[in-house]
């Protein structure tokens, strides 16, 4: 099966995870009164029990599943241009950037917006400001690897998505902006239900409308690394250093060299 060739099962995972967590915190938190069904912020829909304790959890283990992918990109393309030192300076960068929206990620599911604002703000701040400067470094390399190594179509759609969650940022923090530094009320930051009669209504739906697509536009960015991943895999080496566990002069013996990830455990 195609989504069993290499690595490619982990972009494959990443995504449809973390619409899982998305999908199934929104659901419950619309069932359950606790935010309105059209357009909340994602990050209401985690806000309250028992939906947060879901759309946390998830949320970590889609960080994980993020950092995996990202760091068998970063080793990919080292071993695709081993000798390329703009490559790999720009490798090493979107290795950190990428890291670093991770942790953000992982802070957002862990702290909500109604806890601590500052710490779960800094954490969207983490994922989607590092996230997009980590897919402009993608597509820069992926623009800079063709067409010796992939196609031109993998760069073009690269750009299109880097540019689609461009809009929808620059959308996001304009409207965000002008309605959490505007006169539209003192309890906008616990507010989870809106009125289209409420003030800044529209801003409001602006803005959440541009954070599900940016969110769209992040994680649909790593489904053009399925083709990609299919053309490696990672081994993990264990050396010896005696045949027993006492404390012993080092002797190295037999290295047992197996894949990182395998169907096989």
């Amino acid at each position: 099966m195609w989504f069993q060739q290499g690595l490619s099962f982990l972009p494959i995972a990443l995504v449809i995870w973390t619409a899982a967590a998305f999908t199934f915190s929104y659901i419950i938190a619309v069932t359950l009164h606790h935010v309105d069904p059209a357009l909340p912020y994602i990050s209401d829909t985690g806000t309250m029990a028992p939906e947060k304790c879901l759309f946390g959890a998830m949320l970590n283990i889609a960080a994980l599943l993020c950092l995996a992918t990202i760091y068998v990109r970063y080793k990919q393309v080292h071993a695709l241009n081993p000798e390329e030192n703009l490559i790999i300076k720009l490798n090493k960068a979107g290795l950190v950037l990428g890291i670093l929206s991770c942790l953000g990620a992982s802070l957002v599911a862990n702290f909500q917006k109604t806890a601590l604002f500052v710490v779960h703000v800094s954490g969207s701040v983490l994922t989607f400001g590092m996230g997009i400067f980590y897919m402009l470094v993608q597509t820069i390399i992926s623009y800079l690897m063709q067409p010796k190594i992939h196609g031109k179509q993998v760069f073009w759609i690269r750009l299109l998505l880097f540019i689609w969650c461009g809009v929808s940022v620059l959308s996001m923090l304009t409207c965000s902006s002008v309605l959490y530094s505007g006169d539209f009320g003192t309890d906008i930051v616990q507010k989870l239900h809106w009125n289209p009669d409420d003030k800044g209504y529209v801003l409001h739906m602006v803005t959440t409308a541009a954070e599900w697509s940016m969110s769209f536009s992040f994680f649909g960015f790593f489904l053009t690394y399925i083709r990609d991943f299919q053309k490696i895999s990672l081994r993990v080496e264990a050396n010896l250093q005696g045949l027993t566990l006492y404390d012993t002069a080092p002797c190295p013996v037999i290295n047992e060299r197996t894949r990182l990830l395998s169907r096989e455990f």
